[in-house]
């Protein structure tokens, strides 16, 4: 199951099929399709961009595994080039409406979010010559955990600019916390651990890593199992 699945979902639970054909009547647009309606297109855009899809051939082949139905990329591509651009435009704009401040304060979670990230600062070799990072610069490295709900830093660790993000994860991580950091924090054994734990957090997932869901091996009953008689 790839990473996107879930995007579709999301989507549909912010835009209903019956929204956006209402905005489409709206721009005095008539969808005839069955099997790829505005609302399918709208999906397709919404993965596309967040897989990078190279063309609509190579999207199309991605859109079962994405959570999409899947059609002929020349479907694809006639239906985004027939949809007016005006309809995008207002579903964006509801979709921006839907999702401001005073919604945002609805929506409850059981922890507040910690966002993690880092900045690199740059001056030349001679001045931190102890801490060389790319040709003739030296840097370092401000890994910050910051408060998302009053905009307060919780934690700062410095390190070298040539070190890696990924095991300061582990020393910025707050049980206490919703972690939300990019997938440079996202070391596979260390997101195991974090579910060891308990540590809630959400992260970019690399392009290679696939999701799957575990399911048991259904075993037969005595009853069915068979006999062979020598």
């Amino acid at each position: 199951m790839k990473k996107s699945i879930t995007i579709p979902f999301i989507l549909q639970s912010i835009l209903t099929p019956e929204e956006v054909q209402s905005v489409a009547k709206e721009t005095d647009y008539e969808d005839k399709a069955r099997k790829f309606t505005v609302t399918h297109l709208l999906r397709y855009w919404c993965v596309a961009a967040l897989e990078q899809w190279d063309s609509y051939r190579s999207g199309v082949d991605h859109a079962a595994r994405s959570g999409l139905p899947k059609v002929h990329y020349s479907c694809f591509s006639t239906k985004a080039a027939e949809v007016p651009f005006a309809i995008f435009k207002e579903l964006f704009h509801r979709v921006i409406h839907k999702c401001s401040r005073e919604t945002r304060r609805k929506l409850t979670f059981p922890k507040e979010l910690l966002l993690i990230d880092s900045t690199t600062m740059t001056v030349g070799k001679t001045r931190l010559p102890w801490a060389p990072y790319h040709g003739e610069r030296a840097g370092i490295k401000l890994h910050v955990a910051l408060q998302a709900q009053n905009g307060q830093p919780l934690q700062v660790v410095e390190t070298l600019g040539s070190k890696h993000d990924g095991p300061m994860s582990e020393a910025l991580a707050q049980p206490d916390y919703i972690l939300v950091m990019d997938r440079a924090y996202g070391k596979l054994e260390r997101l195991d651990d974090f579910k060891i734990q308990g540590q809630s957090f959400v992260i970019r997932l690399r392009d290679n890593v696939h999701l799957e869901k575990p399911h048991a091996l259904s075993r037969l009953k005595p009853s069915d199992q068979l006999s062979f008689e020598i």
